[in-house]
């Protein structure tokens, strides 16, 4: 009996938060119908997205978490193209696509792509998919068509025979495309693959308002159990949306990017994560922004880099996923004339934090603000956080920071 030709999917998120993007109008005015649609999408991204981060605190409650649900739910989305019967249904259920017209979905990722792919001295995002597929798989012309032209995504012809040499270079087309901040995605890639599905968010942005590196001191960032670590705390004064959830017991600040981008960082109390991370579904989320108000803040904010890297294959057994990444699922419309299946499935995201702006952008000055004390918020402890984009209410990262100078 023959194994399976299996298909690779990896999936690369890097955000270097420094500030954020300008946004491009569509054109011809051409916005409501996708607009609407892309909207409806995100909700739907992030209570999967939601899903994921309980799932992923549950069996790492002391780690650090971070990854990109929008990189998750167009890659396997773009998958969902080639599935049929229940291996497609799994999808649908995991990633809430459920009782959302083919048509819509994958027409709503497309706006979303062409949205979010954007670039200007504050800003460079680019959200990417690439195919690499074996010389002799010869897959369905309609499912190459699809993929160029509603995820936009790259065909690759390569030679799976040979391993070695695929392997790099697949992970020097990684490196080149995140620009060095992703290295080595592919370990290894099992005989008897034939496609290799890479996709990967790049995001690079500019605070509004930056912090002073000079106002950066050594502070203490509490682990828990009377234990703590030195970080690298950044602090600036300025007027920040803030509020405090009565119900949950924590503080949300929203912080701005240049334009159309936020990130929005929850401050459980002490003891109250568990809590708070149980009751994180997009209504809460709308329940923050409504609840938050424009005041004079002193943030104190530790600077940080953290990598997530996660085993799809096991992690998505737990949401409900299994056929697409065993022999008996249904791929064919890939390939008629092929039992395919997903062998390997990696998501690796990046989180740098700091006070700068992009490289060689001029500071954006000190903010005028009214005579009131100020209320200070301290992430001196356990917080979690979201990077946003506001028009399409896309959550790009979800993550959560227990210890900054982990990994």
């Amino acid at each position: 009996m023959h194994p399976t030709p299996g298909l690779g999917l990896l999936l690369a998120g890097l955000l270097v938060v420094k500030g954020f993007p300008e946004h491009k109008p569509s054109p011809n005015g051409e916005v409501s119908k996708g607009k609407q649609t892309a909207q409806e999408l995100a909700r739907r991204n992030t209570e999967f997205g939601f899903r994921l981060f309980k799932k992923l605190a549950s069996t790492e409650p002391h780690g650090n978490i971070f990854f990109s649900p929008l990189s998750l739910s167009t890659a396997f989305s773009m998958l969902s193209l080639g599935a049929q019967d229940s291996t497609l249904e799994e999808i649908q259920r995991a990633f809430c696509f459920h009782d959302m017209p083919d048509k819509e979905l994958h027409e709503g990722f497309h706006y979303l792509i062409q949205e979010l792919n954007q670039q200007n001295q504050d800003l460079k995002l680019d959200l990417s998919n690439i195919l690499f597929i074996d010389r002799g798989l010869q897959p369905r012309q309609k499912f190459m068509t699809d993929v160029k032209s509603l995820y936009n995504a790259d065909t690759i012809p390569t030679d799976f025979h040979n391993l070695e040499a695929t392997q790099k270079q697949i992970n020097d087309y990684v490196h080149q495309k995140t620009h060095g901040k992703i290295s080595n995605l592919i370990k290894r890639i099992d005989s008897g693959t034939v496609m290799l599905l890479i996709n990967y968010i790049y995001f690079r942005a500019r605070w509004k308002h930056e912090f002073d590196p000079k106002q950066t001191r050594e502070e203490d960032f509490m682990l828990g159990q009377n234990k703590s670590v030195k970080v690298p705390m950044m602090f600036q004064g300025g007027m920040f949306k803030v509020g405090y959830d009565n119900q949950l017991s924590c503080t949300v600040l929203e912080m701005p990017y240049q334009k159309d981008f936020m990130a929005m960082f929850i401050l459980p109390d002490v003891g109250k994560v568990e809590a708070v991370e149980e009751a994180m579904v997009t209504k809460v989320m709308l329940k923050w922004k409504k609840m938050i108000t424009e005041r004079v803040v002193d943030v104190f904010m530790p600077k940080f880099t953290i990598t997530g890297t996660y085993n799809l294959k096991k992690l998505f057994s737990h949401l409900g996923i299994t056929k697409i990444f065993e022999e008996h699922g249904d791929l064919t419309r890939i390939s008629p004339h092929r039992s395919l299946k997903v062998g390997e499935a990696i998501h690796k995201a990046n989180l740098r934090l700091d006070e700068k702006g992009s490289e060689g952008a001029a500071g954006t000055g000190a903010q005028t603000l009214p005579m009131e004390k100020p209320e200070e918020v301290r992430f001196n402890r356990t917080f979690l956080m979201m990077i946003c984009q506001e028009k399409t209410s896309s959550v790009l990262f979800l993550g959560k920071i227990t210890n900054p100078a982990g990994s």
